[in-house]
């Protein structure tokens, strides 16, 4: 059985210092994969970008500056907490949102009551549901 949890959230896409716009941001979660959250940000004028990293990054980068690699999440102001930026990086290309933290923490919050945290290795049927998620991202790799 596939459950999810789905929001939506606005968020501002930061072209420059001077330069931002609200875009509208779908995060979903599914049983299917319980140790990742999908972000779909809607750019005007491209078709929709999907995102998908460690639900447990989110978490954590509420509070404080957490990831090493393609995904980076912070807090916007280290003594505040009211919002976060989420850097997403491919290559040299950076691109880096902000938005208010409790829509976000209220969408991990219906994550948690989905999957508690620290207890997706025990949803049925798991490894068969990585296989073929590995399955479809070298498939798609090989495509493109």
């Amino acid at each position: 059985m596939r459950e999810s949890v789905q929001a939506e959230v606005m968020m501002s896409f930061l072209v420059s210092e001077e330069l931002s716009f609200r875009i509208p941001v779908e995060l979903r979660y599914e049983t299917c994969d319980p140790y990742a959250i999908r972000l779909t940000f809607h750019l005007p004028g491209d078709a929709p970008v999907t995102w998908a990293f460690g639900r447990e990054l989110l978490i954590d980068g509420v509070g404080r500056p957490c990831g090493d690699g393609d995904v980076r999440v912070a807090p916007a102001e280290p003594e505040s907490l009211g919002e976060v930026l989420i850097r997403l990086q491919v290559g040299g290309d950076q691109a880096v949102f902000r938005s208010s933290t409790a829509p976000l923490v209220a969408f991990l919050d219906r994550t948690d009551k989905l999957v508690p945290l620290g207890q997706e290795g025990a949803l049925a049927d798991f490894d068969a549901h990585l296989d073929e998620a590995l399955d479809r991202i070298l498939a798609d790799q090989g495509a493109g």
